[in-house]
């Protein structure tokens, strides 16, 4: 699998704290190796798109879609992220 960052993740993605950024690229490397992991809490949303939820730590979130060999990264950020994936 690989990522593929919509410029919209990419946008939000620059503004995040620091330390959340450094827990992102823990949480994606887990993603590419083990999708399972418990520390992730994968969950598909009920959104008709077909688009997974990830947990960065309690407070923070990103959404994705898998596309062929493809992690597509939509949205990071707060749970309010979760409206609108």
């Amino acid at each position: 699998m690989k990522f593929y960052y919509t410029e919209d993740f990419k946008k939000k993605y620059k503004k995040l704290p620091q330390p959340i950024k450094k827990n992102t690229g823990k949480q994606l490397k887990l993603l590419l190796s083990d999708f399972k992991h418990p520390s992730l809490n994968i969950k598909k949303m009920q959104d008709p798109r077909n688009i997974w939820e990830g947990r960065i730590n309690r407070s923070y979130r990103f959404t994705f879609q898998i596309q062929n060999n493809t992690y597509v990264l939509r949205n990071i950020g707060t749970h309010d992220i979760l409206k609108k994936p």
